[in-house]
């Protein structure tokens, strides 16, 4: 069997694999703690279960309209218009089977074969395999040395007349910053001036921690609307990942065509989660509040807790719910006689010795840091930290 060059260099999920392989060895009863999966460990608001019983005992089991069901459509219009102040129609928005497959079809419906998409790193892991699965090429812009806010004058600089989109991640993952005013104006300038598309990915939008505060975008700039698609969902702030359910709003010439890719991959999101989703966005607001307490109070946690921990560096993180922790001090220490040669390599060692799985910071564009994330319960903070501190310590 000879397989496509597609599907010969896609390089796999590596979140997906840290936490697969977590699991695993649970399952062999090993005292396992992730700090792989971007995931809450809350469960999804009482609104969204009773919404989605509803919808079984009324027989909503078939096929829906492939951009989403009416009502889930027109509560991400409410929501974007109580939330930010801007007023979209149905029309312009998708609901897909997750925000992930909507980044994908935003891609697929803008990326021709040869085109270049501006990506900040670190980056999330999936931008630069899906402009690859489209045939694009990604021109990555370093902000590791500017507090993981992009650089405009850096960001001018890689334009070429082969540029055709514009990923922005706040709050980030892997790194927790959320862009500021000055910047997203910039960006958002830059891609009036270019004619670039903005996909605008604002997951952990509701996820901002102290005195960060999250902007969107087009309400920031509203000449950027035309040039923009956000890409949003209930997975993060609302505890459902697994119903995979996200939504993208843009202008409804360039959704339509979305809707109609999406129609071709997935049909339409599952109609059973739409309606969970649907109760989410309209009664869930006090479960959000609650949740956002704890991971705010777990990310207090986590920062007192790695800052004993020695040879590693951190940027406090202001959102979502990672640490992108500096760990190029401990590369080249061994451990039990043998060397530690990348972050790759200090995650096996981890994972192997200790039992803490954590994402090694090279998937992200990230080599010689981890992401840990504090979507874990505080007892598992605590324990999965001590563990990391006594691995180093012991590293000779």
């Amino acid at each position: 069997m000879v397989l496509s060059e597609r599907a010969r260099t896609l390089e796999p999920s590596a979140t997906l694999a840290v936490v697969a392989k977590a699991k695993a060895m649970k399952r062999e009863g090993k005292p396992v703690i992730s700090f792989g999966a971007g995931e809450p460990d809350f469960n999804s608001p009482e609104s969204a279960l009773k919404y989605a019983v509803e919808a079984m005992e009324k027989g909503y089991t078939h096929y829906t309209p492939g951009t989403g069901i009416p009502e889930l459509k027109e509560a991400v219009c409410s929501y974007y218009s109580k939330r930010f102040g801007l007023e979209y129609a149905p029309g312009d928005v998708v609901v897909g089977a997750g925000a992930k497959i909507l980044l994908y079809e935003a891609l697929s419906c803008l990326v021709d074969p040869g085109d270049e998409v501006i990506v900040f790193a670190p980056a999330w892991v999936s931008y630069v395999e899906q402009i690859r699965l489209c045939g694009g090429k990604e021109v990555i812009v370093d902000t590791s040395e500017t507090d993981s806010i992009p650089d405009l004058n850096e960001v001018r600089r890689v334009i070429s007349d082969k540029t055709k989109c514009m990923m922005i991640n706040s709050p980030n993952n892997p790194t927790g910053a959320v862009y500021d005013e000055e910047t997203l104006k910039g960006l958002a300038s830059i891609a009036v001036e270019n004619d670039i598309v903005i996909i605008y990915d604002e997951i952990y939008e509701q996820l901002v921690y102290g005195d960060a505060a999250h902007h969107q975008i087009v309400a920031l700039a509203p000449e950027v609307r035309d040039h923009t698609i956000i890409i949003n969902g209930v997975s993060k702030a609302y505890a459902m990942t697994g119903w995979r359910i996200g939504y993208a709003l843009g202008p409804s010439e360039l959704m339509a065509k979305v809707g109609a890719v999406q129609g071709h991959l997935t049909s339409n999101p599952c109609s059973i989660a739409q309606y969970a989703a649907l109760g989410a966005l309209k009664e869930a607001d006090g479960d959000i509040v609650k949740m956002h307490g704890h991971f705010s109070d777990r990310r207090d946690l986590i920062l007192k807790l790695l800052g004993d921990v020695p040879l590693i560096e951190f940027v406090e993180p202001q959102g979502a719910f990672y640490v992108l922790v500096n760990v190029k001090k401990a590369l080249g220490k061994s451990c039990d006689g043998e060397k530690l040669t990348d972050d790759v390599h200090f995650c096996q060692k981890l994972l192997d010795k200790s039992y803490v799985a954590m994402v090694p910071g090279s998937a992200f564009f990230a080599p010689g840091h981890i992401r840990v994330s504090y979507s874990n319960s505080t007892e598992e903070i605590v324990e999965g930290i001590k563990r990391l501190k006594e691995f180093i310590e012991k590293l000779s």
